[in-house]
C-alpha cells in the first residue's frame, strides 16, 4: 500500500519494496554513487522545487538537481551531487545555503546556491526515505519521512538526531508517514501526514502534538498563508484550512477529486497542483477555486510562482510549460 501510494504521487520511487527486496544492497550501492549528467535533464522526474534567492532549484530522480537563473526559461544541472538516490524535497534559507533530502534517508547540503552538494547523512541499511526538509534559520532544521521518521539538527546539519514522536490520539503506534514540513509567521512548525493528521510544535521541534483536520486521507502538502491561515491538502482533492493555528479546521470545496501534491501562496491567494494535470487557484481567502486540468493529465508534483505571478510547473515528466 505504501509503495503504491508514494509512487502514485511521484514523491519517491519504490520506497518500501526496495527496503525489503533481495537486490536492495545493489540498489543502495548504486544510489550512493555520484549523480550522472543527463542529456535531457528537464525531462527527468522532478519532485520538488524552491528558490535560492532569485535562482530556482528543482530536485528529483537519480540525484538530479536543476538550476535556473532566468525564471525557469532554461535549466542546467548542478556541477556536483554526491548521490544518485532520488531526491524528494529541497529548501534554502538564503541564496547560498540549502538542503535536499530523499531516498535512503539521504540529506545533502549546499553552500553555493546549489552548484555543489555535500552528503550529511545516508543510511543504506534500510530505505526509509525522507519526504520533506525545512530550515527556519541556518542552524535549525527538520527532515521528515516514512514511518514517522523525524530528524532534527541544531548545527546546520553537521549532526542529525532522531525525534521520537508521541503516540497519536487513537492510541496506535507513531508510524504514520510524514509528508510535508512548513512553518507559520509566528514560528510554529507543522507537518502534514496521513490519516488526515497534522503535527504541530510551538517550541522549535522539542515537542509535538497531533491536530485532527476531520479528514481521513493522506495530506501531501501544506502552507502558511500571509493572512495567518494554515492550509493543508492531499488525497482526492481534500483541502482543509485553519484560522486559529490548527485548533479548528474547515473543509474547503475544491470541486475536484484529483489529489493535491503541492500548495503555494501566491500573493494573498493560493495555488495548488496535483495529479491528473490539476492546477487550481483561489485568488483570495473565501473565494471560490478556479480549477483547470491540463489536457496531458500530467502528474504534477510541485509549483513555484514566477516573476509575473504565473505558476512554473514540475512533474513526473520534468519541467512543463504553463497551461
Amino acid at each position: 500500500m505504501i509503495k503504491t501510494l508514494v509512487t502514485s504521487i511521484a514523491l519517491c520511487a519504490a520506497t518500501t519494496a526496495l527496503a525489503q527486496a533481495p537486490s536492495a544492497g545493489t540498489v543502495a550501492t548504486w544510489s550512493a554513487k555520484p549523480a550522472h549528467a543527463w542529456a535531457a535533464p528537464t525531462r527527468m522526474m522532478l519532485l520538488d522545487a524552491t528558490r535560492a534567492g532569485k535562482r530556482i532549484v528543482a530536485v528529483g530522480e537519480h540525484g538530479i538537481v536543476l538550476l535556473s537563473d532566468d525564471e525557469g526559461k532554461t535549466y542546467r544541472q548542478a556541477r556536483s551531487v554526491p548521490v544518485s538516490a532520488t531526491l524528494s524535497a529541497v529548501t534554502f534559507t538564503d541564496d547560498r545555503q540549502g538542503w535536499a533530502v530523499g531516498q535512503w534517508g539521504v540529506i545533502l547540503a549546499t553552500r553555493d546556491g546549489g552548484e555543489t552538494w555535500s552528503k550529511q547523512r545516508m543510511d543504506t541499511a534500510v530505505d526509509q526515505p525522507l519526504f520533506s526538509v525545512l530550515f527556519t534559520n541556518e542552524r535549525d532544521g527538520i527532515a521528515v519521512g516514512l514511518w514517522s521518521l523525524m530528524l532534527q539538527t541544531r548545527d546546520g546539519g553537521t549532526t542529525w538526531a532522531r525525534t521520537t514522536l508521541p503516540r497519536p490520539p487513537d492510541g496506535g503506534k507513531a508510524d504514520r508517514n510524514l509528508y510535508h514540513a512548513f512553518a507559520d509567521q509566528k514560528g510554529a512548525l507543522y507537518v502534514s501526514a496521513e490519516q488526515g493528521a497534522v503535527l504541530k510544535s510551538t517550541d522549535g521541534g522539542a515537542s509535538w502534538h497531533y491536530l485532527a483536520t476531520g479528514g481521513k486521507g493522506s495530506l501531501w502538502s501544506g502552507v502558511a498563508m500571509p493572512d495567518g491561515r494554515i492550509v493543508v491538502g492531499g488525497l482526492l482533492g481534500s483541502l482543509f484550512q485553519s484560522s486559529d493555528g490548527g485548533e479548528s479546521w474547515q473543509p474547503l470545496k475544491t470541486g475536484t477529486k484529483s489529489s493535491i501534491t503541492s500548495l503555494v501562496a501566491a500573493g494573498s491567494g493560493l495555488i495548488a497542483v496535483g495529479l491528473n494535470g490539476l492546477v487550481m487557484q483561489q485568488r483570495a481567502s473565501g473565494a471560490s477555486f478556479e480549477v483547470d486540468q491540463r489536457p496531458d493529465r500530467a502528474a504534477l508534483t510541485a509549483t513555484l510562482i514566477d516573476a509575473g505571478g504565473k505558476p512554473i510547473l514540475f512533474s513526473k515528466d520534468g519541467v512543463l510549460a504553463g497551461l
